[in-house]
């Protein structure tokens, strides 16, 4: 069932973080299921398969039902979604994750500039103190991202993910508010 939940628009320099909508299953559907940025995430490449409609509105209608999922939107392009979750406002932290779904978009700085937009609306509108996350020992690109946004590692979780027949390192990320303020 979908819920109305009145989500702010979070605008960056080049991205808008936005409620996403029913209108966003065509969008979805065309940005499909690229085996390495699945891989990313920490899906078997192997086992990727074409997006299908419904599993494209499902991943939208998800999108919509979660309080505090944005989609990410270039020049009125939808591109990924990034979102908070187990948020706890009695420790003021919570966990953040990221994914951009165009492979056209990866590598130019739109998923830094969503995580800092967001990181600017937890801290500062939402009055959290923390945002944690797990990443791939293996996604550079996605720590690099994280550590220009202000990012630490904070811990290595050995052997936590098995994609494939393989275990790989998740790296364990944190960013306090008063870290956010050296970023510009």
């Amino acid at each position: 069932m979908i819920q109305v939940i009145n989500k702010p628009t979070l605008t960056g320099q080049r991205v808008t973080l936005r409620a996403p909508t029913l209108g966003d299953v065509p969008a979805r559907f065309e940005l499909g299921n690229t085996p390495e940025i699945q891989r990313m995430f920490g899906s078997d490449p192997s086992q990727a398969r074409d997006i299908t409609q419904s599993a494209a509105e499902f991943w939208v209608k998800s999108h919509i039902d979660d309080p505090a999922a944005w989609a990410i939107d270039v020049d009125d392009t939808l591109i990924g979604a990034v979102r908070l979750y187990g948020v706890n406002h009695a420790d003021k932290r919570a966990n953040i994750a990221i994914g951009i779904l165009s492979e056209a978009h990866l590598g130019k700085g739109f998923g830094t500039e969503a995580m800092l937009t967001l990181a600017r609306h937890a801290f500062n509108d939402m009055k959290l103190h923390r945002l944690s996350s797990r990443v791939l020992a293996f996604n550079e690109r996605a720590i690099a991202s994280y550590e220009k946004v202000g990012f630490q590692q904070e811990g290595r979780e050995r052997q936590s993910a098995l994609i494939g027949a393989t275990w790989h390192d998740e790296m364990i990320m944190g960013l306090l508010s008063s870290d956010l303020a050296d970023v510009t």
